[in-house]
């Protein structure tokens, strides 16, 4: 990783980190000789990537994505063994390890939520398991037309534990719905996901298509003012699950310093003048 914090160079095994286009950093979940499972190394480098880009002044959006044709991630590898050999034998001990694990999991998966910038996911192919979890902590969600979805944790014989059970119905808004699919494991395609809600659109094509897609989003994102994309990101997150005074309440505060930049005089002149305006890094 380089010392500028503005454009972070991020060298990681098992991700790729560009910058294709200016503002936008797009991630690729880079494991595709093995369907982009997610191994433990990879945990720890989703938090790390997330958590640099969330300040790097040079980055607006994020485009996030897996690499290669077959798949955004077929979830959670479960050729590997889920704890070292090291772990306590006593039940209680062993239990211990196992919540501090998964509380490691569910910490990577948060910092996608809590990023300051805003995420767009690019499902296509196999997106099982952690591809929803991920995807449901992202703000946009696409989906290429080929994508396969699944909660797949059921299937493996456990509760979805770092996400998806918590975010989905919030998402997606029907319970009937999402208790389906998570109770039976079951595939559901791109025209299921676009008719519950669950992605803005349904993109034909593949991974290619999905991918334009949203680097186009995050162009229109990049060009707004960052003061005013990632303050409204910070609104609708924190009214997420609080009434709709408490929401106007923040938004009052937070304005009230919005207000007195030069972002919002800049841009009420420019779209007066029909005139595009270039905004000064946060």
């Amino acid at each position: 990783m380089s010392n500028d914090p503005d454009t972070p160079a991020i060298h990681l095994e098992y991700f790729k980190v560009t910058y294709p286009v200016e503002w936008v950093a797009l991630v690729e979940i880079n494991r595709p000789e093995k369907m982009n499972a997610f191994c433990e190394p990879m945990w720890g480098n989703l938090a790390q990537i997330f958590t640099t880009l969330s300040t790097a002044a040079d980055v607006r959006a994020i485009v996030l994505t897996g690499a290669g044709d077959r798949g955004f991630t077929a979830g959670l590898d479960v050729s590997q063994p889920l704890l070292a050999t090291s772990t306590p034998t006593d039940p209680s001990r062993r239990a211990h390890h196992l919540r501090n694990h998964i509380l490691r999991l569910q910490s990577s998966i948060n910092s996608l939520a809590k990023s300051s910038k805003p995420i767009i996911c690019a499902w296509h192919g196999y997106s099982y398991g952690a591809a929803i979890d991920i995807g449901t902590a992202c703000d946009v969600r696409l989906c290429a037309s080929n994508v396969k979805l699944s909660v797949r944790e059921v299937a493996i014989g456990i509760p979805a534990d770092i996400g998806t059970l918590s975010r989905l119905p919030k998402v997606v808004g029907n319970g009937s719905w999402v208790k389906e699919v998570c109770l039976t494991g079951r595939e559901f395609n791109a025209a299921e996901a676009e008719k519950v809600g669950l992605v803005s659109s349904a993109v034909q094509g593949g991974r290619g298509e999905v991918v334009g897609r949203a680097m186009e989003l995050a162009r229109e994102m990049s060009a707004m003012s960052p003061v005013a994309v990632q303050g409204t990101k910070r609104v609708l997150d924190y009214g997420w699950d609080r009434s709709i005074d408490e929401g106007l309440e923040y938004v009052s505060v937070w304005n009230s310093a919005v207000l007195q930049g030069d972002d919002f005089p800049k841009a009420a002149q420019a779209a007066l003048r029909k005139e595009k305006v270039r905004f000064e890094k946060l």
